[in-house]
């Protein structure tokens, strides 16, 4: 069984702040370990439930998170960006299972900790068939694409919660309860760890008695995105197939999954381009 770990920051144990996410952060450095231990407790846990392979995809910002020689030495790891599949890069080719840790709620969700979709300056709002997403649902459905489910999903109670009703059969660890945007009542770490230990077991086990199934690709895939900066849909609109609904909003029928997420990826770099008003 072949397994990915796509590892955020935001879903992190102890992480709640802004200034802990990013290189300029005091605390910035700490939680680079945090999120690699998160990292190693996932991959301790994947073999324990019978993986025979492992690979972990840095899939916060630039992805030049991870700490590469704390990680778990029968793990391999994807770092940089950007890649084909984004924090789904390395997806199993064959029979495998996706878990997500450190994930957070999507950009329209009122109570998830540091909730965003994939640009958090670029994107005020992310819809799928007219249904608010977070990260964790358009990447389930690339992995999807290949065949593969998602077992675990570990993060704040909110993105958890979301999973339990998104997809069948997920193994949930809320590592923290959200008290706002920007503040978290927190398990301590080496606790949250440990039930990551325990999570990342049984879903893999799942995986291998076929208990967890990929999500069903719907038939219709249109992608629309409410862009933060004032002028950003002005280039975003000028992607080929893009539709342009208001001053904001921006709309693509997309073909795949992939192309959907190709596609937020190049909006959001337009978007990067304007000044946050």
């Amino acid at each position: 069984m072949d397994v990915l770990i796509s590892v955020d920051l935001e879903g992190v144990a102890g992480i709640a702040t802004r200034q802990q996410i990013g290189p300029g952060g005091r605390d910035y450095p700490a939680a680079r370990e945090l999120m690699t231990a998160e990292a190693n407790a996932a991959v301790a846990g994947a073999f324990d439930g019978g993986a025979t392979s492992v690979v972990v995809n840095d899939s916060h910002g630039p992805a030049d998170n991870l700490l590469g020689e704390r990680l778990d030495r029968r793990a391999e790891y994807v770092i940089g960006e950007p890649t084909p599949l984004g924090m789904m890069q390395e997806l199993p080719s064959g029979r495998g299972v996706v878990l997500l840790v450190g994930y957070h709620a999507g950009a329209a969700d009122p109570a998830g900790v540091l909730a965003h979709t994939f640009s958090g300056s670029g994107f005020a709002d992310v819809r799928l068939g007219g249904v608010s997403i977070g990260e964790a649902d358009l990447n389930a459905l690339i992995a999807a694409e290949h065949g593969v489910p998602v077992g675990l999903v570990t993060g704040d109670d909110v993105v958890c919660a979301h999973a339990e009703r998104v997809f069948p059969g997920v193994v949930t660890v809320p590592v923290k309860t959200a008290l706002g945007r920007t503040a978290a009542r927190s398990r301590h770490p080496a606790v949250a760890r440990e039930a990551i230990t325990d999570g990342a077991a049984r879903a893999v086990r799942n995986a291998l008695s076929g208990a967890v199934r990929p999500l069903s690709i719907p038939d219709e895939l249109l992608v629309e995105a409410e862009l933060r900066p004032n002028g950003a849909a002005d280039l975003a609109a000028r992607v080929p197939g893009t539709e342009r609904l208001d001053g904001r909003t921006v709309r693509f029928a997309a073909a795949s999954p992939r192309q959907a997420l190709d596609v937020l990826e190049v909006w959001a770099a337009l978007a990067a381009h304007y000044p946050h008003r």
